[in-house]
């Protein structure tokens, strides 16, 4: 063989190409993206659909599986449009077709299915074997007029076949029923939308092309999801009609049945599984995350949806609804409006989605007006040779009668009458039958109305303005046909969900047991009596328990509770249960992170804390052994949940009373055994957490300390002291001289065995109340200066009257300010006189014992 003949390896070696392969990548990878773009992820914004959706309905189409129709395998469907139109896998291609059948999917479902198509409960479609499928009606007004021209059509994917770029679509159905997808960095979220709403909003742009996106959302409220629910606000909207991306948050529908003690949900946002959401909801109340709920049950049904959550009876169905809100039935629906422009992505804004669906049905009805003007021109020629062969009719069917055969007939018409080629054609193949005068007087009728049609449709062709009123006309007519009411309703955005925007405000009474059980009732609970009176049931305590404290909060105060091991941890006072006076309460453990052994010893309401404080403000403790301490509040601000460190107590000690001090205030400790010392603040020094802090009492043996009262002689008139037998007495600040802390004091109040010990001590003013609670529950609330002003060295008048085997356990003063508010009703009881330990009367003045002062 000659050198000069190239060999098969010399030619295979010519076709190859040496390129970078940087390069080739980048151009396979623009490809990629691309195919995926403009063939698979986006829809068009003319028809709304992405080529899947587009095929099958056009496979239906072709297949004559209409809504007049009867269902067909749905695997069938698949077939034929995996076979004709859309290569791809026929899982693909059935989920899509399954999705256009879901009602809770589609706004206006593309497809009438019939079998099980899924459910909002997450549950997938039925094998395709198993369904049957057909086109809705709705579906039927986007391919409406296809086969006039009205489109361009395109090669399927082996050139056996035409299929169309895009459907004429009657309605704006990218906005009607929406669109996702993920493409190649890119991705489309547009939320589906009221049928009527999008169509007047299209009308208003065909009859002022200025408006403006705000003159568009007085039609378009917002998005309308097929599962109904509530948009949070409409700022989020209308930026994202305005700038094609936003985030909507979308609200479940429910009820709050307090009498029923539970909470019903009937809608949920848009794409929600209502399954996951159920299962979710108990994964949080087994964990602690939802406190309140006893039982959760999904009773939705064919009618609707329909999830019932139980309340505890002590549960507040306000806290309880908005854990589920900040957790479980609000998401956020991220707004994306992207959508092939011409075969490229854009993100539009509601006009410039309205205004490309106008061009394109601008065009879809130009184009079928041409073709129908080119259908009538023929048919009028046609009417034309026909009317003027009547005029002719014997001549006519002469000539036809002496004709060799139809061609030579049809030449003979063209030159005798001078009639067309089609109409020549036409009259030839005329039947004798038509020749009537009834024939022809429907002929002429017809010509009438074929003429009048080319005038309107030439009307319409030569104006833009007729074109657009035909348009409207028809967006009017679907508009009549399918619209039907909003289900997405609107709420007002009330900010960021706290439990406080649901919690009303009021004064609450707290009481907790010595076993740590704890509640709250509203101050309102408890009427002011007179002294002397026996009180009212406060608390169911279990056999052996004992009220430990009562205290007043506001429903948003933070509350600092210290316990006997010197931790500190924080609430709000909300979180305390609501419950009636002759409940038990809800143990403390539940609510704070408690270790075994751990007990509550002191509660103080510092609703500053947490918040913007001041640095002059101090909480001040005392324990039972006299030590005081100072601690700013500052140093509380950040209190983990599992408590931090409040003071260092020594062993055998324990916290006995806290209060919040301004670094102004007297403080005037007592003892059980009836002293007390008053001594300026400022000597006690701020001290951080983790001290034990300075001697602030010397004590006597066997005494120790009751409680601690923050004096303010600008603010306070009396220190009140009252004993465990229910004896008490008001005595003039002036009455405690200030000494040096660390003193032993002088005498408060006589104890002995009529009075028994000082339960509290505590700085009062004109107004105050006093709540006092026994160790049984009895909580009796009665008017300070209903107590007698006397000297310290007395021993008081009676202020609570107890059972036999009962005492006085704590003590809590309602401020004027508070109690002026109410309506303080007098109930049961009556000033009296009571007999001392001697036999004797005492008065309200008291019995004072001079001798008995000591300092």
């Amino acid at each position: 063989m000659s050198s000069d003949v190239p060999t098969s390896d010399d030619v295979s070696a010519a076709r190859i190409e040496t390129t970078r392969i940087e390069d080739e990548m980048e151009q396979s990878y623009i490809d990629y993206a691309m195919s995926v773009i403009a063939g698979r992820a986006l829809p068009d914004v003319r028809d709304g659909l992405k080529p899947v959706h587009r095929r099958i309905l056009y496979a239906m189409h072709e297949a004559g599986v209409s809504s007049n129709a009867s269902h067909r395998k749905s695997s069938s469907i698949v077939g034929d449009t995996m076979g004709d139109y859309h290569p791809h896998g026929d899982s693909a291609i059935y989920d899509t077709l399954a999705r256009m059948a879901q009602g809770f999917s589609m706004r206006y479902p593309l497809v009438d299915g019939q079998g099980n198509f899924g459910s909002v409960d997450g549950d997938p479609p039925a094998a395709m074997r198993y369904t049957e499928a057909r086109m809705a009606p709705i579906a039927e007004e986007l391919l409406a007029d296809l086969d006039r021209d009205t489109v361009d059509f395109q090669s399927n994917y082996d050139d056996r076949l035409e299929e169309p770029e895009v459907l004429p679509a009657a309605f704006p159905n990218l906005l009607v029923n929406g669109s996702s997808g993920i493409a190649v960095g890119m991705s489309t979220n547009v939320p589906p939308h009221n049928l009527g709403e999008v169509i007047d909003a299209t009308v208003e742009l065909i009859e002022n092309p200025d408006a403006t996106v705000e003159d568009l959302m007085e039609h378009v409220k917002g998005p309308d999801f097929p599962t109904g629910a509530n948009i949070v606000g409409r700022n989020a909207v209308h930026k994202a009609y305005k700038t094609g991306r936003g985030r909507i948050r979308v609200r479940a529908e429910f009820e709050v049945e307090e009498e029923n003690d539970r909470i019903v949900i009937t809608e949920l946002p848009y794409q929600q599984n209502k399954a996951r959401l159920v299962e979710r909801i108990a994964e949080d109340v087994t964990e602690g995350a939802i406190e309140g709920i006893r039982d959760l049950r999904d009773e939705s049904d064919r009618d609707g949806i329909r999830v019932v959550v139980e309340l505890k009876r002590d549960a507040m169905a306000e806290v309880v609804k908005n854990q589920l809100l900040e957790s479980h039935l609000e998401r956020t629906f991220g707004v994306i409006n992207l959508a092939l422009v011409d075969g490229q992505p854009r993100v539009l804004s509601l006009k410039e989605t309205l205004e490309h669906y106008l061009e394109h049905r601008r065009e879809v009805v130009r184009r079928r007006s041409e073709h129908e003007l080119e259908e009538r021109r023929d048919r009028a020629h046609i009417l034309e040779g026909r009317l003027r062969a009547l005029e002719h009719v014997d001549e006519v069917v002469e000539t036809i009668r002496e004709s060799a055969d139809r061609d030579v007939a049809k030449t003979q018409l063209r030159e005798t009458f001078d009639f067309s080629e089609a109409q020549a054609a036409h009259i030839v193949r005329m039947q004798l039958g038509s020749l009537t005068s009834m024939e022809t007087a429907e002929i002429e009728e017809e010509y009438a109305d074929v003429t009048d049609r080319i005038e309107r449709l030439e009307e319409i062709l030569a104006s833009q303005s007729e074109l657009d009123s035909v348009i409207e006309s028809e967006l009017q007519a679907i508009k009549a046909e399918y619209d039907d009411d909003r289900r997405t309703a609107f709420i007002e955005d009330s900010g960021s969900v706290a439990h406080e925007d649901l919690i009303p405000e009021e004064e609450c009474v707290v009481v907790m047991s010595e076993d740590d059980y704890i509640k709250r009732m509203s101050l309102e609970t408890f009427r002011a009596q007179n002294r002397g009176g026996k009180g009212i049931i406060g608390t169911d305590l279990k056999e052996g328990d004992r009220v430990s404290s009562v205290f007043l909060a506001n429903s948003h105060d933070y509350l600092l509770a210290i316990t006997n091991r010197g931790q500190i941890y924080q609430l709000k006072t909300y979180e305390i249960p609501e419950m009636s006076r002759t409940a038990r309460g809800k143990s403390a453990v539940n609510l704070l992170d408690l270790d075994d052994g751990e007990e509550i010893q002191a509660v103080v309401d510092c609703d500053r804390v947490g918040e913007d404080v001041d640095e002059e403000r101090y909480l001040t403790m005392v324990t039972r052994d006299g030590y005081v301490k100072r601690t700013s509040v500052e140093a509380f601000e950040n209190i983990r949940s599992t408590g931090i460190r409040a003071l260092r107590l020594e062993d055998g000690d324990e916290l006995v009373d806290v209060e919040e001090t301004d670094g102004d205030a007297d403080l005037v400790i007592g003892t059980v055994d009836g002293m007390a010392i008053r001594f300026d603040e400022d000597e006690v020094r701020a001290m951080g957490r983790s001290a034990r802090g300075v001697r602030g009492i010397d004590l006597e043996p066997g005494d120790r300390v009751a409680g601690l009262a923050a004096v303010d002689p600008s603010r306070h008139d009396w220190v009140l002291t009252v004993t465990e037998n229910g004896y008490g007495k008001r005595s003039d600040v002036s009455e405690y001289r200030v000494q040096s802390r660390n003193g032993k004091g002088l005498i408060d109040i006589k104890t002995g065995s009529r009075n028994g010990s000082v339960v509290s001590i505590e700085a009062v003013t004109h107004g105050d109340h006093l709540l006092a609670m026994s160790a049984a529950g009895q909580i009796m609330r009665t008017r300070v200066e209903d107590v007698s002003t006397v000297g310290r060295n007395t021993m008081g008048v009676i202020v609570m009257d107890l059972a036999a085997d009962d005492e006085v356990s704590c003590l809590d003063i309602v401020p004027a300010a508070i109690a002026e508010g109410e309506r303080g009703d007098d109930a049961a009881g009556t000033e009296t006189t009571e007999p001392d330990a001697a036999g004797t009367e005492t008065s309200e003045t008291g019995v004072t014992d001079p001798a008995a002062e000591d300092e």
